[in-house]
């Protein structure tokens, strides 16, 4: 199920276009919706003591987006490797083109920071992850 987000006016620069940071903005937007739509509220998480810090954010901007464009946005797990998770992202405008593609990985920490053990402390979390990476 993809994310929606419209352009505000706020995010734009001086010349009308979609700053290149709101970009990172809206991925963390479609990533809290993504987990809600696969059972695993980011708040469900924190609850059963895990945070899940971003490591790294990669994004090719391939079209320019303005003030109340509707950016449809498309997550995906690409690798999940039980302590990190790496997802992928495909922003398009809503003509169906492609604004930008964009990656993101993961850790899962336990509450003193620590890497977890996802496998055999959450093996429902751990099973869901592992079969949206191989679907």
């Amino acid at each position: 199920m993809a994310y929606i987000h419209r352009v505000q006016y706020y995010e734009t620069d001086k010349m009308g276009i979609t700053h290149h940071s709101n970009y990172i903005r809206w991925m963390e937007e479609a990533r809290i919706a993504f987990l809600a739509d696969i059972g695993w509220e980011y708040s469900r998480l924190e609850e059963m003591g895990l945070v899940s810090p971003v490591l790294n954010v990669t994004c090719d901007y391939r079209k320019t987006t303005t003030f109340s464009d509707e950016i449809s946005i498309e997550v995906s797990v690409s690798e999940f490797r039980g302590v990190k998770l790496f997802l992928s992202y495909e922003m398009k405008n809503d003509k169906g083109e492609v604004v930008c593609t964009a990656q993101s990985s993961h850790a899962f920490l336990d509450r003193e920071g620590r890497p977890a053990r996802v496998k055999q402390d959450f093996p429902e979390l751990f099973e869901c992850l592992t079969k949206l990476c191989a679907g």
